[in-house]
């Protein structure tokens, strides 16, 4: 029976990285702040460029009340602007979030039923949606800090 090794590396160089390692992970504040700024700007783009990928189109029925009310030609989720000045990000320690206080904000990410008696079928229109891009940033962001 053969006897174990064992292999000690003693680097200064590695111990280092390793423990600024654990003190850049004490504080993940300035990380979760540039993830939520991404999150913001990914939802920005979202509203301009009406999804990505594209949302669906308005049903006819909504852009001849919307002609008739004179908010068409218009962009979709935005008779107003309230829905996309709701969302707000927030970001602490250990976390970066995004999302709306409105009412209404989710049957619109989601799509699902609606008004009266739940008889309007609303589509889905994701604004809180990354993209790959995004997601990419993300990465890029955290393999920053890191360094």
């Amino acid at each position: 029976m053969s006897n174990p090794i064992e292999i000690k590396i003693d680097n200064k160089e590695v111990k280092s990285r390793l423990l600024d390692l654990a003190q850049r992970s004490e504080n993940l504040r300035p990380l979760m702040k540039n993830i939520a700024g991404i999150f913001a700007y990914s939802t920005e783009e979202n509203f301009k460029e009406e999804g990505r990928p594209k949302w669906e189109n308005l049903k006819d029925s909504t852009i001849k009340q919307r002609t008739k009310n004179k908010q068409w030609p218009g962009m979709i989720l935005q008779v107003s602007g309230q829905l996309a000045s709701s969302v707000n990000t927030y970001y602490d320690n250990d976390s970066a979030i995004i999302g709306s206080n409105l009412e209404y904000a989710a049957i619109h990410q989601l799509g699902g039923q609606a008004g009266r008696n739940k008889s309007v079928e609303i589509p889905s229109r994701p604004y809180l949606n990354l993209t790959d891009d995004d997601f990419e940033e993300i990465m890029n962001s955290i393999n920053d800090y890191l360094k």
